[in-house]
């Protein structure tokens, strides 16, 4: 395991803040920032200028894509407890742990341009896609659409963010994989409210 304790890091790839755990297990793509008592384990990917909030929790196999922000107390669990044998316990306290190989191993995929709010949690084998947001306090257990928003416990649909038409535009343009000099050619764009229109170039 590493520890960074009581201190800000900056290296190339990543910025952190304060103590955090397991980042051996993580993939940084870069301009990543990660604050403090973040805890990692399993495999784990980050994708470009994505940031996670205080106190966040990854287990498994999960993968985040690009300029994703996370808030604080999020917990993403990609493995399960067994629910279809004798007993779901998987410590090593029974049979030296061997009932461990019977844990649920699924994926956990977060698109691109992901907002997830204060205290969410992810659970079992589940794609989030580009766009979406995912209201703070919410258990999501089911895929979620992009651009949507989604909310509660479970999760259900609240709305779509934009009109197919815009949803279709932005994930023709895929903005996130732009260099910063690509970026700055379009930024107009990402000043304009979407509401009520039919198209981002209008």
């Amino acid at each position: 395991m590493f520890y960074f304790l009581n201190t800000t890091v900056k290296n190339d790839k990543v910025h952190f803040f304060g103590f955090s755990r397991g980042l051996k297990n993580v993939d940084f793509e870069g301009k990543n920032a990660i604050a403090d008592r973040c805890n990692f384990s399993g495999r784990i990917k980050i994708g470009y200028a994505t940031t996670l909030g205080y106190n966040n929790f990854l287990a498994g196999s999960i993968s985040i894509g690009k300029y994703c922000q996370i808030g604080s107390d999020v917990a993403i669990h990609s493995t399960n407890h067994p629910i279809n044998y004798l007993s779901t316990y998987i410590n090593k306290n029974l049979f030296a742990g061997e009932l461990t190989s019977l844990k649920e191993e699924n994926q956990v995929t977060i698109g691109n341009d992901v907002w997830i709010g204060h205290n969410v949690i992810i659970v079992g084998n589940v794609t989030i896609g580009n766009g979406a947001i995912l209201a703070a306090g919410s258990v999501i257990t089911k895929d979620v659409l992009p651009y949507s928003i989604v909310g509660g416990v479970p999760a259900k649909m609240i709305k779509k963010r934009f009109s197919e038409n815009i949803i279709q535009e932005i994930e023709e343009l895929q903005w996130w994989n732009y260099s910063e000099s690509e970026l700055e050619k379009i930024k107009p764009l990402f000043f304009k409210n979407c509401e009520n229109r039919n198209s981002i170039y209008e």
